[in-house]
């Protein structure tokens, strides 16, 4: 019965694991690949690692080079693997993504983030694709174009617009007051005004 919360969390480790392997890449610059060779990992498993990490981590940087966020290099007869530049957008990309999802006790400014966008019928897919991102970083709907946030998020609307290549389909602004905003307040947990 509980077989879609098993896929569900087979998709999300497989996106920890290529975030895992890309932030590691982004701080090395370059990753042996022999890392993950049998000999290597047959010695981490004796303190407790999973054997089947090594083929984890084969695909999930399969997966990557698929995606065009990393490549691999031959050095010195010894195999790397290295992350592009769209690797980095891709990782500041969803960085910023996971800030914005755990709010935590941020000081209020008393501004409201404000993201509106007209995307075109023929873009749809990209809409909803919009839409998701925005209901999984906490964002609330306003309109089914129109979303607001209470903390600066100028940098994740950015990447978002690159990472879909919106440009000016998509607008950001800060504002003073929303009439009624009340809803607004509660549902982020903010002051009343």
């Amino acid at each position: 019965m509980r077989k879609i919360e098993a896929e569900a969390r087979k998709i999300r480790r497989k996106g920890y694991l290529q975030a895992a392997v890309l932030t590691t890449l982004a701080g090395a610059g370059l990753l042996l690949v022999a890392m993950v060779a049998p000999n290597t990992l047959q010695l981490l498993g004796k303190f407790g690692v999973v054997s089947r990490l090594r083929d984890q981590t084969s695909s999930a940087l399969a997966r990557l080079a698929r995606r065009g966020l990393v490549t691999f290099e031959s050095t010195g007869g010894k195999k790397y693997a290295r992350i592009t530049e769209k690797g980095r957008r891709f990782l500041a990309y969803e960085q910023q993504k996971t800030a914005l999802a755990v709010t935590g006790k941020r000081r209020w400014d008393r501004r409201f983030r404000i993201v509106m966008f007209d995307i075109p019928e023929r873009r749809r897919s990209i809409r909803i694709q919009l839409r998701r991102t925005m209901r999984e970083t906490g964002f609330l709907r306003l309109q089914d174009s129109v979303w607001v946030y209470p903390y600066d998020c100028e940098d994740f609307v950015a990447l978002l617009k690159s990472d879909l290549h919106l440009g000016k389909d998509v607008l950001y602004a800060v504002v003073e007051k929303i009439e009624n905003d009340a809803w607004i307040r509660k549902h982020f947990i903010l002051p009343r005004s």
